[in-house]
């Protein structure tokens, strides 16, 4: 049987399940970060982003009612990561739709889930399917470490070409701003909770596993966005 690995072990161990899966190195970020994108790019991105981190709260509301009660610093960060998306200062959503009708797209489009593609609704299902199911600790892993811990890393490279190459105004792109340093709090408490209740050597492995899904997930997701709005038009430019 698998041995329990020592706190610093299981670290590096749910770094390296996201290394090489990184949602940042994908085509649809690698084609955003090079300035090879055109507005309508992001307004697709932004009516399907908003179907996956929009219910964000959802999911984590599930782990928090399946967090027994007793693991009372686990279910106060689940409940300040859920406050901090619906209701601290202004709702992510808000910004991610501003960000939106900047791009040319409405408000109506970004909230109807038939604007969503076959993979946004895939990773969108499994994250409910996740949060639900899974033991709290493996649903922390899957959610907070193997996707939102991610954000910053994608976001910084994406917000310099928006101001410097696209022609965003500092408002436009408030929604990236706050994630860069919003993410970096909401991954580490993440990690703090698997690291502290990930306590056999079965919860462990199956939040390695689960780490790895998740990051395999968010690449597959973003991938799928260039397949679907990117690459059909590169085919149309050089017919």
């Amino acid at each position: 049987m698998t041995e329990l690995l020592g706190r610093d072990e299981f670290r590096t161990a749910l770094e390296n399940a996201i290394k090489g899966r990184e949602a940042k190195n994908a085509s649809f970020s690698k084609a955003w970060a090079e300035g090879k994108l055109e507005k309508h790019h992001f307004a697709r991105w932004a009516e399907n982003h908003y179907h996956y981190v929009g219910p964000f709260a959802d999911y984590l509301a599930n782990i928090y009612s399946n967090t027994p009660d007793t693991f009372t610093n686990a279910k106060d960060f689940t409940l300040q990561n859920m406050y901090e998306e619906e209701l601290a200062d202004i709702r992510h959503t808000d910004l991610l739709i501003k960000f939106a009708e900047a791009c040319g797209t409405t408000k109506e489009r970004v909230e109807d889930p038939s604007n969503m593609n076959a993979i946004t609704r895939g990773l969108q299902s499994w994250c409910y399917a996740v949060s639900q199911r899974e033991h709290f600790v493996v649903a922390t892993a899957a959610l907070v470490v193997g996707l939102e811990s991610q954000v910053p890393s994608i976001y910084k490279k994406q917000i310099v070409p928006l101001r410097e190459v696209y022609g965003f105004t500092e408002d436009e792109i408030e929604f990236f701003d706050l994630h860069i340093t919003s993410d970096v709090v909401h991954g580490e408490r993440g990690y703090q909770i698997v690291l502290d209740h990930a306590d056999t050597p079965q919860l462990q492995q199956r939040c390695l596993q689960l780490v790895q899904w998740g990051a395999e997930m968010r690449f597959s997701y973003t991938k799928g966005l260039y397949d679907t709005y990117v690459a059909p038009d590169l085919t149309l430019a050089t017919a």
